[in-house]
């Protein structure tokens, strides 16, 4: 028996390969949750009825897809061009303090249909920034960037700690280590009146189907893939590489810098050590669950912040621990890596 390379990968192979992965996760996920004493189904209805069962838990799962959506999108551009963006997580920390930097006294004075925009600017080059710093060390001394920017989110989060507790700390936060609050106008607007779904869930789609557009449509998008595809073959016809990732590069990092914007401007208002509950590590999840495509992404973060969400209502009602979530995440993307492989081999005699 050996594996055998495919020439070509069927449509229908490309589109089911997701859904046997998420299938064959649930079917795992459900033999730990009966070893806990509880009845599969009934523990998957309780995650959905805890995710979409009320207008209060719909839009809460909505909201905790948006930032999911941009590290996905972040994740899913650099691994197109073999650009192992691992540092999502402390991109989105330096766009979130970016913002509050600048969103509290520095820029009060501007109105909000400009200040909104331009923070979202700020945040995206602040994303930018940081991933420069692992690509660079790449570039010039041929250094792993999965290592470099992996560190990098450590430091990250620990340089905002230092200005959260430092410069940028609210006085009236009584000791709290919290950035000073964003002004009124540089808040984002709500999509439902009474709940905290803002407008960044929307924008995070349209972005979604503006890269779709870029990989698919345009010129960068054909050497963005052909730099992950081969790197050598495309130097050879002729695409600079460096140049190349070098915008791939500020595309992620931007994404990433503005998930952590949109999430301060439309949901805290402020910044803490603890934004995060990890958006940039589940945002690799979120681009390897939808095979790296850029409308897949949405989908597949609707469904991480489903089994997050949901899963606090089904440990409720059923006394199952919450981290079974953590558990069919990490099991969706081991059985997506799988699907993938079945994608490009069949076994032969």
């Amino acid at each position: 028996m050996r594996f055998e390379r495919r020439e070509h990968r069927p449509l229908y192979m490309m589109i089911l390969a997701p859904l046997l992965a998420i299938i064959a996760a649930l079917a795992l996920a459900g033999i730990l949750i009966a070893i806990a004493g509880a009845p599969v189904f009934e523990a998957y209805r309780r995650i959905l009825l805890g995710a979409f069962g009320s207008r209060l838990s719909a839009t809460e799962t909505l909201t905790r897809a948006t930032p999911l959506i941009l590290t996905g999108l972040a994740a899913a551009v650099a691994f197109r061009a073999r650009l192992w963006n691992i540092g999502a997580e402390g991109q989105f920390y330096f766009g979130a303090i970016a913002v509050a930097a600048f969103g509290s006294k520095m820029l009060a004075g501007v109105p909000g249909p400009i200040l909104i925009p331009l923070l979202m600017m700020i945040g995206a080059i602040a994303g930018m920034v940081l991933i420069l710093v692992p690509l660079w060390l790449r570039l010039r001394f041929s250094v792993d960037e999965v290592v470099t920017s992996l560190i990098l989110n450590f430091i990250a989060v620990l340089f905002v700690s230092m200005l959260i507790d430092g410069v940028l700390k609210d006085p009236t936060a009584f000791g709290w280590p919290q950035s000073q609050a964003l002004v009124d106008q540089a808040m984002l607007p709500k999509l439902i009146a009474r709940s905290r779904l803002h407008i960044g869930f929307a924008i995070a789609i349209v972005i979604a189907v503006i890269v779709y557009f870029v990989q698919s449509r345009t010129v960068f998008g054909m050497q963005s893939r052909a730099a992950g595809l081969n790197p050598s073959g495309a130097v050879f016809a002729g695409v600079r590489l460096g140049s190349t990732l070098v915008k791939v590069a500020c595309l992620s990092g931007g994404l990433a810098g503005l998930a952590g914007a949109i999430e301060v401007m439309g949901v805290k208002g402020y910044v803490t050590t603890d934004l995060s509950p990890g958006f940039g590590y589940a945002g690799i999840v979120v681009a390897m669950l939808a095979n790296l495509n850029p409308l897949g992404v949405v989908l597949a973060a609707i469904f991480t912040a489903t089994m997050f969400v949901g899963a606090d209502g089904m440990s409720r009602s059923l006394g199952i621990p919450t981290y079974i979530a953590d558990v069919t995440v990490a099991l969706s993307l081991l059985t997506m890596l799988i699907a993938l492989f079945f994608t490009q081999y069949r076994i032969r005699r």
